[in-house]
């Protein structure tokens, strides 16, 4: 995926154009409009949690190429020095070895008398033997010819690189979700800010009025406190939804993973969305086979029967091709003197058979029989639980439909009677309280329509990341 620089995407985004790219010296003058989409492609991009993901996957790889490493021959080179501190004494008999046979003349005799006195003496003093120095240098080589655990050690790395795709896929859905949720949160925050706002200017637009009629003595004082209480009331709701906005920034631009001091600005409003909701709730698929849960346990039990094949190799032989070559020298005195290196070498091959290990095999072999058989029952349990939380996310996106069309009505009817009651209250037909209510009933109306938007977007989003199935190569760029 393409590297985001600040700075270019705050250029490119007030050029107009539409894909973003960011660096951190850039000047944060000016307010960038940014959608849904480049959002999410920002996040994708810049977000700790995806580059700790995609770095997994790396090193999965290199863990693979370690296990491949080890079919590969390995050679080491090694050197050893030891001193002989107290030579080894030999203790020859060598009467036995004279007085074995019969002798017939005399000058034999006297050198069996001759040679048993000298065994007597060496049999007292022994002789010391061995060198001083002992020195030993060389390099030693072995490969693997048939090594059935390590070979079927390549498909459990396989299956770990597998995981650890599927786990960076699952990190992205989430993000995915999160960024949504918060956009959506930024818009409403921002459509509440506007209905309050023109809640606050009618209600000091009409204190206003009743001032002036004060002044001109056509209205009480009563009428001018009651309706500056109602512009005071307004105040700290207006408050909280500047607050609301702020928050909802700092939440999208932490999941963005960009500088919380850039000022941006969703390009978007809730009411866009009510033109296609209707056509997406009736396109919902509900197939659960892209849920990652269903893919990870599938790739988790793939892994375990990686495993049980593994042990399963432990009964077979391995043969391994050794070689090696060495020099030797020993000496006496100086260590550093009287050099005799001899070379040797050798090739071979050694076999080893399991014959008998106490049944550790046999033991570890069932164990991973039965891992095998719960995993099928733990997915079997969590099939049925998605399919479960599908069915409720989708009857919560038909109940969001119908209380977005039914709110929409709402605000129809609540701007028509206030329009109606304001007309009124112009001529003096109608009270001040009559105008309060109509307004406070268009404000908790529209609000409430936002609300169901709102709602309604969350709940498509948390089903969408329940599904498995956004559309993550939508929002990446190629290199």
């Amino acid at each position: 995926m393409k590297k985001i620089v600040l700075k270019s995407l705050i250029a490119s985004l007030c050029m107009g154009m539409s894909l973003p790219v960011f660096a951190q010296d850039a000047n944060y003058n000016d307010t960038l409009k940014l959608s849904l989409d480049q959002c999410i492609t920002i996040a994708l991009s810049e977000n700790p949690s995806i580059k700790v993901a995609d770095m997994e996957i790396e090193r999965m790889d290199y863990s693979k190429k370690a296990v491949i490493g080890q079919l590969l021959p390995s050679i080491s080179f090694a050197g050893q020095y030891s001193r002989t501190l107290e030579k080894q004494t030999m203790y020859l008999n060598m009467g036995a070895l004279t007085g074995g046979g019969s002798s017939s003349a005399g000058g034999e005799e006297a050198s069996t008398e001759k040679a048993s006195s000298s065994s007597s003496s060496s049999g007292a003093s022994g002789i010391k033997m061995g060198l001083d120095n002992s020195y030993s240098l060389g390099f030693s080589a072995s490969m693997p010819l048939i090594a059935p655990q390590l070979w079927k050690s390549l498909n459990l790395s396989d299956t770990q690189i597998l995981q650890s795709l599927e786990t960076a896929r699952k990190s992205r859905l989430d993000l995915i979700n999160q960024v949504k949720s918060a956009y959506y949160g930024l818009l409403l925050a921002n459509d509440s800010y506007r209905v309050i706002l023109d809640n606050y200017e009618n209600a000091k637009f009409t204190h206003e009025i009743y001032v002036k009629k004060h002044e001109l003595g056509a209205a009480s004082d009563y009428d001018v406190l009651r309706t500056s209480v109602a512009v005071k009331n307004v105040e700290p709701e207006l408050l909280q939804a500047e607050i609301g906005i702020k928050q909802a920034k700092l939440q999208l631009a932490i999941l963005m993973g960009i500088d919380a001091a850039i000022p941006f600005e969703a390009t978007a409003s809730l009411a866009e969305y009510e033109q296609t909701m209707y056509e997406d709730a009736l396109a919902i698929n509900k197939d659960t086979e892209k849920n990652s849960d269903l893919k990870m346990l599938d790739i988790q039990t793939q892994s375990l029967k990686d495993a049980l094949d593994i042990q399963k190799m432990a009964w077979c032989p391995t043969l391994a091709l050794t070689a090696n070559y060495n020099w030797t020298s020993m000496s006496d005195g100086n260590l550093f003197k009287n050099f005799r290196w001899s070379p040797y070498s050798t090739i071979g091959v050694a076999l080893s058979v399991p014959i008998f290990q106490g049944g550790q095999t046999y033991s570890k072999v069932k164990q991973a029989e039965i891992q095998v058989k719960e995993m099928k029952f733990q997915r079997e349990n969590l099939e049925r639980s998605i399919n479960m939380q599908v069915e409720i996310a989708v009857d919560n996106i038909n109940k969001n439909v119908k209380q977005i069309a039914s709110s929409a009505e709402s605000v129809k009817q609540a701007d028509k009677a206030h329009e109606i009651v304001e007309k009124s209250f112009k001529i003096g037909a109608a009270s001040y309280l009559d105008l309060r209510d109509s307004e406070l009933a268009l404000t908790r109306s529209r609000l409430a329509y936002y609300q169901s938007i709102y709602n309604y977007l969350v709940a498509n989003s948390s089903l969408e990341l329940l599904l498995g199935n956004a559309d993550i190569e939508r929002y990446t760029t190629a290199e």
